[in-house]
């Protein structure tokens, strides 16, 4: 398939995708050549249009060879392989991020020209680009809008190599690509005219894309983000939730707090190793909770030097130690009921801060280690639900073990044919409401109401 022009090449490609428009997505732009067909792919979508930036994190021995990538929003995706292969020290991962970041903040501001980042949390992301050879960059936007907090992420490209094109279906949860190749040589010669992008004409797409956006809002057509009432509780949702530094006692963490009016409590998120709040399970749990009038506060436990290093996930006494220290810091700011939620190792944590901090109301464990609690596990008085995946086997049997030294009230509660990570449809849909049902019972007012609340086994 030959294609006219990149923008050419969007409306095919728009077409392909036109089924997406149901799930409200949003449409990042590679820049710079894969803006043009970004920009018809969200015309056709009714979605809103930005680019997605990333740098790629060299090995300073070995620049070439990417050991990672950072997006905006202090997103970093990192290969502990090739971390660990090639030695790369915490310090050096510093060093390169806050460099590579300066490039990331300089670019995003010139192409954007002091717009907000379109925020993805708990969105389809429809990652674009007018074609991928080797799939590194794209693989790398599509790691970084998922650590942002996309809850599906899509790569749309209209022309890539065939084996490229299944490799890339181990990264994003769909791929579209209108002609893929067995024989590749470059993107270009897919193109009567493949004349490069400039960064005005990204800038200027940008902004047209924009300005319809807001003027279809003016005319009661919120692009991409529902009517009415829908399209009037995603801006308050975005209002509601701010970037905080959260005074943890020896380090300052990065944190994301939304408190809605009149909220009766605040659930604190503690994630699992491999995560941080950015992750979209804990982001999707967090939104469910805010709109039945709960606080969250989503943050990171580790700095991004910790995390380089995979024992500090395991470490759970500095967890234990920053949740709580983040707890104290809470109190002094909002004067309610606070609640955990812990996902992994993070759950251990929670268990071990809530056995230290009886004031703490409520605790639920999302696949949790509670095993890695004990022994405080029979100091622990904040009612705890344990919620497993069905065919998390080995996790069942150690919150089970766990469970039987609780001597709180406790629950188990486990989702059937869900595994560890809770992707299955519906599966986490489940988790969300029944943390959310064990925080409103244990948290605030309607637990004194007349009756229990109403928690179905599933």
């Amino acid at each position: 398939m030959l294609f006219t022009d990149r923008e050419d090449a969007g409306r095919r490609l728009a077409e392909a995708v036109r089924h997406l428009e149901g799930e409200r997505p949003v449409v990042l732009g590679l820049p710079r050549g894969g803006v043009p067909v970004a920009f018809e792919v969200a015309r056709e979508l009714n979605a809103p249009l930005d680019v997605i930036v990333v740098r790629k994190l060299g090995v300073p021995s070995q620049p070439e060879l990417g050991f990672g990538a950072i997006g905006e929003g202090g997103v970093r995706v990192l290969s502990e392989e090739i971390v660990r292969h090639a030695r790369v020290e915490p310090e050096q991962i510093a060093a390169v991020e806050q460099r590579e970041g300066q490039e990331l903040l300089r670019r995003a501001g010139r192409y954007r020209e002091g717009r907000d980042r379109v925020r993805v949390e708990g969105r389809t992301v429809v990652v674009v680009d007018d074609g991928i050879a080797t799939g590194a960059t794209a693989a790398a936007a599509c790691r970084v809008a998922r650590a942002q907090g996309a809850a599906r992420v899509v790569l749309a490209v209209p022309t890539a190599p065939a084996d490229t094109v299944a490799r890339m279906r181990g990264v994003a949860d769909d791929v579209v690509c209108l002609s893929p190749q067995h024989l590749f040589g470059s993107v270009g010669e897919w193109y009567r005219d493949f004349s490069q992008t400039t960064d005005a004409e990204v800038i200027s797409l940008l902004s047209r894309a924009a300005a319809e956006r807001a003027a279809a809002e003016a005319a009661g057509h919120t692009a991409g983000a529902g009517t009415g009432s829908e399209a009037a509780a995603e801006a308050e949702e975005a209002e509601v939730e701010v970037e905080v530094e959260v005074d943890a006692g020896e380090v300052g963490l990065v944190g994301d707090l939304g408190v809605p009016e009149d909220a009766e409590a605040v659930v604190m998120f503690a994630h699992g190793s491999g995560s941080s709040r950015h992750s979209p399970r804990n982001r999707s749990v967090a939104s469910v909770l805010r709109a039945s009038g709960l606080g969250t506060l989503l943050f990171d436990l580790l700095t991004p030097a910790e995390e380089a290093d995979r024992a500090n996930v395991f470490d759970i006494d500095t967890l234990t130690a920053r949740l709580l220290g983040a707890t104290r810091w809470l109190r002094e700011r909002e004067s309610l009921p606070i609640g955990y939620f812990g996902a992994s190792t993070g759950a251990a944590a929670a268990l071990r801060a809530a056995a230290e901090d009886t004031a703490v109301g409520a605790v639920v464990s999302r696949g949790g280690r509670p095993d890695l609690a004990a022994p405080r596990l029979g100091d622990v008085e904040a009612p705890t639900l344990l919620i497993v995946g069905g065919h998390d086997s080995l996790v069942i049997d150690l919150n089970r073990s766990a469970q039987a030294e609780l001597r709180c009230e406790n629950r188990m509660e486990i989702v059937p044919r869900a595994t560890h990570l809770f992707e299955e449809p519906g599966a986490l849909d489940q988790v969300a409401d029944l943390a959310r049902d064990w925080f409103l019972r244990h948290l605030t007012s309607a637990g004194d109401r007349p009756g229990p609340v109403h928690i179905v086994r599933r």
